[in-house]
């Protein structure tokens, strides 16, 4: 039986196509064909036959030991028992020279010097990797300053001149710039390199100071005729802050006394002095900040204040025929809690604070009793903010108290007892550390038991900025609104408004310039007496070292009030030192 005609067809053109190249080939290939020769060399089964012993790039060193060209790896024998190989005897090093180490060259082509010239492995980087830079050894030249990107302290605008002087390198590894090297923790920027550096006590550090100062005031009283007086100062300080990983305890207390060598006189143009005799001031303003951190969202906040001072000098308050001025003090504290929900936050605390006078001494010998001056104030303050984003946080702060006197009426037989508060609306904010601070607006109430004295009320403001303009100058403005008891008959109280505008700039690091300008407003409502004050001021600093500083004042304060012979001016001229740790 045949095959198929398909079948047939396909086994004749397979036929064909192999016969067709072979008729091309000799049509047109009319040369001879050479075949290749057989050589020894193709036949060698050892490692490099087909290359040259000498020219191998892997060729062993004369510290490894070389198989012989003849030799043919034997393969394993099938039908032996491997464990007969443990039986045989270790080989003898009896006679037998040993070698130590590693032979010439080995494992030096990736660092390090290579005996055999050959080309030395470059290191491989990451993606996006910096490519490293020869360390700097002696003799190299001071690489270009670049600014040190750090969140760790507020960026410096202007660096100052010792940043692109001539300094010795530091070696890659301590400077922390070795690829693959975890970052090393920048320690924070010295913002004054002649600051006081404190000590430590424990976990506490103590800052401590005392600055002396001597000049002459050209009005020390105030008066409407000026009589001056040489004047000395002596006014310590005392900072101590806690160390801890949760919780703070901070203590600052200021003080100063100024003693005057010359007495003012007891009375003029016949009539008894409205300033006393002798007008020597103590100034005392402390306060101690405490918090508790319960968990990471709610604090136990508290703070114990005093202030103690005396009446402002031209002050209506202050008694004619006085022979020294009454010294009152301020203290109490504040107790509350601080709850953060998230991003909006709540802060309140209750308030209670005494002030008492001593009693006023007159020039004839007599006492005069200040006791209807004496109060005490409780009352309440809460805060409610909302950070809309880092830096930037509003607020509202409403508080109310309410002021009982230890004599229901006072020398003039009005009663002085009041309640009141204010409302106020602000925002904290921080601007890339150039713009910082905290600026509200607000309105201000009381009410006095006594019908004869009118609601006490007006516009408040509070605030404080600091812009740092550059890395040498720092402007700082402060505003702040008080409301003051006062003896005047029909007064229910002065308003106070204060305004302050200081700019300091460091022409260097040991030499500061401060100037300063402060405006004030007094307002005696119900009397129709409004006082202005004045007051320009320049010091300059000389630093010494970090515990001694030379510090010069010159300061002119004006008063101007629209009642006849209240308004006064004055110079002040000081020099002292400052000492400090």
């Amino acid at each position: 039986m045949g095959s198929p005609p398909g079948r047939g067809r396909s086994r004749s053109a397979c036929a064909f196509r192999a016969a067709l190249p072979c008729l091309l080939l000799s049509a047109l290939e009319s040369s001879p064909v050479a075949a290749q020769s057989l050589t020894p060399d193709l036949f060698n089964p050892s490692r490099g036959g087909f290359v040259a012993p000498d020219a191998l790039p892997m060729r062993r060193t004369a510290g490894v030991l070389q198989a012989p060209s003849d030799a043919v790896p034997q393969p394993p024998d099938p039908n032996g028992d491997p464990r007969k190989k443990s039986d045989a005897p270790a080989t003898s090093r009896v006679g037998q020279v040993p070698s130590y180490g590693l032979p010439a060259a080995n494992g030096a082509s990736s660092s390090g010097y290579d005996s055999l010239n050959r080309k030395r492995q470059q290191p491989k980087l990451y993606p996006g990797q910096l490519k490293p830079k020869k360390p700097a050894g002696p003799g190299s030249p001071v690489p270009a300053a670049t600014p040190a990107v750090s969140t760790l302290g507020p960026p410096r605008i202007a660096p100052p001149p010792s940043e692109t002087a001539h300094k010795t390198p530091l070696p890659p590894a301590m400077a922390g710039v070795v690829p693959g090297q975890p970052l090393r923790r920048r320690l924070k920027v010295d913002d004054d390199a002649f600051g006081a550096v404190g000590d430590y006590a424990g976990s506490f550090l103590i800052k401590g100071g005392l600055e002396l100062s001597t000049g002459y005031d050209t009005n020390p009283a105030r008066l409407s005729k000026p009589v001056g007086s040489p004047v000395y100062v002596v006014a310590p300080d005392l900072l101590v802050i806690s160390d801890w990983e949760r919780h703070a305890l901070v203590a600052d207390l200021r003080g100063s006394f100024s003693g005057y060598t010359n007495n003012m006189p007891a009375t003029i143009d016949g009539l008894p002095s409205p300033s006393p005799v002798e007008i020597n001031r103590p100034d005392f303003i402390g306060h101690v900040d405490g918090r508790y951190d319960v968990d990471r969202d709610l604090k136990l906040t508290s703070q114990l204040r005093l202030r103690l001072a005396t009446d402002n000098p031209g002050s209506p308050n202050v008694q004619a025929g006085l022979q020294k001025y009454p010294v009152y003090a301020t203290y109490g504290g504040t107790f509350g809690f601080d709850q953060a929900f998230n991003r909006f936050q709540v802060a309140a605390g209750a308030t209670i604070d005494r002030t008492a006078y001593t009693d006023s001494k007159l020039t004839d010998g007599s006492t005069f009793s200040n006791d209807d001056r004496d109060f005490n104030q409780y009352g309440g303050v809460g805060r409610f903010s909302y950070e809309l984003k880092p830096g930037l946080k509003p607020f509202v702060e409403i508080e109310g108290d309410n002021r009982v006197h230890d004599q229901a009426a006072d020398r003039n037989g009005y009663l002085r007892d009041s309640n009141g508060g204010y409302a106020k609306i602000g925002s904290s904010f921080e601007f890339s550390r150039i713009l910082t601070g905290e600026v509200s607006v607000g309105y201000s109430a009381r009410n006095y038991v006594d019908p004869r004295l009118s609601q006490l009320s007006g516009f408040l403001t509070s605030g404080s900025l600091i812009w740092n303009a550059s890395g040498l100058t720092t402007v700082k403005f402060n505003t702040d609104t008080q409301i003051a008891e006062t003896t005047i008959p029909g007064s229910s109280g002065v308003l106070v408004h204060t305004y302050a505008a200081e700019v300091d700039h460091d022409f260097r690091r040991w030499l500061t310039a401060i100037g300063k300008f402060t405006y004030g407003t007094y307002d005696y409502q119900g009397q129709n007496r409004n006082d202005k004050t004045y007051s320009l001021e320049g010091n300059l600093i000389y630093k010494l070292n970090r515990n001694i500083w030379i510090k010069g004042t010159l300061r002119h304060d004006i008063l101007d009030s629209n009642q006849p012979g209240s308004s006064s001016q004055g110079t002040v001229a000081m020099l002292g030192v400052k000492l400090q740790n």
